[in-house]
């Protein structure tokens, strides 16, 4: 706060701007006046006050000549209207550009062109993005910790079979050694019920405690991940009022409309189209929304109508301008790109290739330079956009009904309503805007061919395939034998497909996550979410689904082998997650332990054959952990290697000393390196 002394003034004056400039234009389009303008003065009076507070007058002047006018349109709602919302609309963006201006030196929150909302703004929502991300790391370990607590309740409640045992025989002890030890028996017994009712008491508060705690982190998690995004709607404002301001600087009447404001994205996303969906909706203004006496001829409302859609469809969100007015003028096109000399054979182009020519710059079918159109760069500014994110852009024109512009980008964090299911002890979520239905599936339903299988919905073939064939690394189901499934019915881009789960385990509101650099591409998986525990779950992607079900994977009855299995003991959430995909991805059993203690007891319960260990750990660090392990007979001739941060000399000698067979940096870490020496030391599939 030091160093930014207005990062809330900042925040705070952009929302009320923001507000006070919706209010604004909803008067204009006739909305209650007598509930929108106290309103209005309201925030202008609260703008007011909070430049006063950090010493910016002119501000604090700005926000007081707005509310005059206001006042004068709430006291003489007759007397000139449209000047007083002009002059509000003129003060806003006065004020915002000084807000602007207030940013710390080299911030990138200087005054936008064209009224987009500063990245800032985007990537500030009362809390700043990169604190959230921290929060949520923090929010996830703390969830680890209390589900280690919660297995730790299984050893107090072996305590309290003991006390039970201890006050039994001492029930059954004989006079005679209560004499010989000077403690009556009624002492004794007192003291055990005591200890017993001790235990007892601990045990249940513990419980209690944790599973409170667990259900307030499951709330925390949740809302933090909430308000890490942004919702589309942030954008509305400022795309309405650049079809309002492009529209009277043509003369024309338009409606803008926008649909999908409350689908909640990554700021980063946001930030980068808005430049984009600027000039599309400047666009649909300028060349599609024909004058008012053009549509009365063509039997159109007078308004034009300009609409802004935000879908998210599997991984990727599709961004989606149409305009009602006369469509592209291919013919024109195709002459103006002749003019420039850009494209040679324009001639023998089909309509979609011209349009294709738009996208590229340069060219414009307008008579002449103004501020709204003519230079020829529109639809490049939206092109750079997609291609900044790695997304497409496509334009469809149908004469005299309207031009439809597509920008689709893939998604970095998003939140939507998945369906859960279970396959082969893997938990990963369907999104339910994909989910067509569910059934359950006998085995005499499901019809196998060389190509694949199927089953009848809706009375006809569609693809079926497994889950677990889907996540399987090498495309081929493996043998299993004739049973029931709970399918799912999949919609995707080229049709529907079943996907078959070993059972549903309901519905929940998951932010989706990338997945990690290192981890496994496939082709289905769109990335990942946080469960209740903070464990890494995938996230399948619809149109992926359907691709692998209709492609069919060959049914080959092999035997499973068995796959050696490695215990990754770690402490921090990140690291056992990337060890963990690494290791399955090159077909290992992977178990996973948070700390030397729960390690030992899992390595007693079952074989590993190699332990991966991080030396620095609450209790028991990697070190001792080793050290137990080969004072144990059982686990003495299990390899280990320490996966550690540490990289002193004195540290590697002691890993040696302690009988540790490797030793990775995590600075230094490799993928390969690690794969070659588990190999080195027990093997692979």
């Amino acid at each position: 706060m030091a160093n930014d002394p207005y990062k809330y003034f900042r925040i705070e004056a952009r929302e009320l701007l923001d507000q006070i400039g919706q209010g604004v234009l909803d008067l204009e389009k006739g909305v209650n006046r007598p509930e929108v303008i106290p309103r209005l003065l309201r925030l202008a009076h609260t703008l007011k006050g909070a430049a006063r507070v950090v010493k910016q007058r002119e501000i604090a002047d700005q926000a007081h000549a707005i509310e005059d006018a206001l006042a004068t349109l709430r006291d003489s709602p007759s007397t000139g209207s449209r000047a007083h919302v002009e002059t509000v609309l003129k003060l806003v963006d006065k004020i915002g550009a000084g807000v602007a201006s207030l940013a710390p030196p080299g911030a990138s929150a200087a005054p936008a062109p064209d009224r987009a909302v500063p990245e800032e703004a985007l990537r500030t929502v009362r809390a700043d993005v990169g604190e959230m991300d921290e929060l949520l790391d923090g929010i996830a370990e703390t969830h680890t910790r209390v589900g280690s607590l919660q297995k730790a309740l299984v050893s107090l409640a072996h305590a309290r079979y003991l006390v039970d045992v201890l006050v039994e025989q001492e029930a059954r002890r004989p006079e005679a050694d209560h004499r010989a030890t000077g403690v009556p028996r009624e002492r004794a017994h007192s003291v055990a019920e005591q200890l017993r009712s001790s235990v007892e008491g601990l045990r249940r508060n513990l419980t209690s405690s944790l599973d409170q705690m667990d259900r307030e982190l499951v709330r925390v998690r949740e809302s933090a991940e909430q308000m890490r995004l942004i919702p589309a709607g942030a954008l509305f404002t400022a795309l309405e009022r650049t079809a309002r301001d492009a529209a009277q600087a043509q003369s024309k009447s338009v409606v803008f409309e926008g649909r999908g404001a409350d689908v909640r994205l990554d700021a980063h996303v946001l930030g980068v189209v808005q430049g984009a969906l600027l000039q599309l909706v400047r666009n649909a203004v300028a060349h599609g929304v024909e004058a008012e006496a053009d549509r009365k001829k063509a039997g159109k409302p007078v308004e034009g109508r300009v609409t802004l859609e935000v879908a998210r469809r599997g991984r990727r969100v599709i961004f989606r301008c149409r305009d009602d007015g006369r469509g592209v003028d291919v013919e024109a096109v195709r002459g103006a790109a002749e003019r420039k000399g850009i494209s040679s054979g324009i001639k023998e182009l089909g309509a979609e290739q011209v349009l294709e020519l738009l996208l590229r710059g340069g060219i414009s079918t307008s008579a002449s330079v103004d501020g709204v159109s003519g230079r020829g760069i529109g639809l490049d500014v939206v092109r750079e956009a997609a291609e900044r994110l790695g997304g497409n852009v496509s334009v469809q024109t149908e004469a005299g009904k309207g031009t439809n512009v597509e920008l689709t980008v893939p998604l970095s964090l998003a939140s939507l309503s998945a369906l859960l299911v279970e396959s082969g002890g893997t938990i990963a979520a369907i999104p339910l805007d994909a989910v067509r239905g569910t059934l359950r599936v006998a085995p005499r339903e499901i019809a196998k061919n060389p190509q694949g299988e199927s089953i009848v919905y809706e009375s006809r073939p569609i693809s079926f395939i497994p889950l677990s064939t889907v996540l399987s690394r090498n495309g081929t189901a493996p043998s299993r034998a004739a049973r029931p499934w709970s399918a799912i019915i999949v919609q995707g881009a080229d049709g529907i497909a079943a996907i078959g789960a070993d059972r549903l385990s309901g519905t929940a509101n998951i932010v989706l996550r990338p997945l990690p650099e290192l981890a496994p591409a496939i082709p289905a998986v769109a990335g990942g979410f946080l469960d209740s525990e903070g464990s890494y779950q995938l996230v399948l992607d619809a149109d992926g689904l359907v691709a692998e079900a209709q492609r069919g994977h060959a049914y080959e009855p092999v035997k499973d082998a068995p796959r050696p299995a490695v215990l990754l003991i770690d402490d921090s959430l990140t690291t056992r997650m990337l060890e963990q995909s690494i290791l399955e991805s090159a077909g290992y059993a992977a178990d996973v332990a948070t700390s030397g203690e729960e390690a030992l007891e899992k390595a007693r319960r079952t074989r590993y054959a190699l332990f991966l260990v991080d030396v620095e750990m609450p209790g028991m660090d990697g070190f001792t952990f080793i050290e137990q392990a080969r004072r144990d007979p059982k686990l003495r001739d299990i390899p280990s290697i320490l996966v550690t941060s540490r990289t002193s000399l004195e540290d590697r000698r002691r890993g040696q000393d302690v009988g540790a067979q490797g030793y990775i940096a995590k600075s230094e870490f490799e993928q390969v390196e690690l794969l070659d020496r588990i190999r080195r030391l027990v093997g692979s599939q």
